[in-house]
């Protein structure tokens, strides 16, 4: 075997490893949520004023299920931020490594923030829309399961757009991205968002606005990091020339 073949098996075996702790870090922490998760059940359910209702004995299950899932993806993100950047670090020098680290929070930070802005602001704002349609009309009924699929979808994908710029501002430093082809791929990274928030939000002209405002905003602040980012870069490029 070559030495290009002995350097393509370190760099599976190096991406196993980091797989296989991404991996049993999302089991630990869905073991852990789902101990607690009927009290994240209940938490959820407080403010609600209707009652939900199961159609059989696996829809609770299925629900305990998924939000396990999304609690263990949120503990999970910081880790495998961390298992990304220690697979790419032998390719970044000192002050790469320095400023791609700083990535690692930020990342779970605007998660958090991002699921935030879809529960308490985006869903209560759709779903009170959807239900103000009946106009007393119907009876209100909802299975667990289908208000939860819906809460996720409302709050989920939050969750991971809002990660955007930090991503952005991650593959620019590592010479992945430019500021510049940000800027030529503009209009189709509009139309992939405005795609994106018309198929997460239900078929109403107000979700879909108040959705893609906020990811269109997401994207210029993710363009100028990039320049920031993109320039910092160039700077230290000359000073050590």
């Amino acid at each position: 075997m070559g030495k290009n073949g002995m350097n393509l098996v370190g760099h599976l075996e190096e991406m196993r490893k980091r797989l296989i702790i991404t991996v049993g870090t999302f089991i630990v922490f869905f073991i852990l949520s789902f101990v607690y998760v009927q009290n994240i059940y209940n938490w959820l359910i407080q403010d609600l004023t209707i009652k939900l209702a199961i159609l059989g004995p696996s829809d609770i299950l299925w629900v305990y299920l998924i939000l396990s899932s999304v609690i263990a993806l949120a503990g999970t993100i910081p880790i495998a931020a961390h298992q990304i950047w220690l697979f790419v670090r032998p390719a970044l020098n000192k002050n790469e490594q320095k400023v791609t680290i700083a990535y690692i929070p930020a990342l779970f930070i605007l998660f958090i923030v991002g699921i935030c802005f879809g529960y308490f602001l985006i869903f209560p704002i759709v779903f009170n829309f959807l239900l103000s349609l009946s106009e007393d009309m119907f009876m209100n009924f909802f299975t667990a399961e289908k208000y939860f699929r819906f809460l996720i979808n409302m709050t989920l994908p939050f969750g991971l757009l809002f990660e955007l710029p930090v991503i952005i501002m991650f593959l620019t430093s590592i010479g992945i991205l430019n500021p510049y082809r940000l800027q030529k791929v503009r209009k189709y990274a509009y139309f992939a968002l405005i795609v994106t928030s018309v198929l997460i939000t239900p078929p109403d002209f107000l979700s879909d606005i108040l959705v893609i405002i906020p990811l269109l905003f997401l994207y210029e602040c993710s363009v100028l990091l990039s320049k920031i980012v993109y320039r910092r870069k160039q700077k230290t490029a000359e000073k050590a020339a």
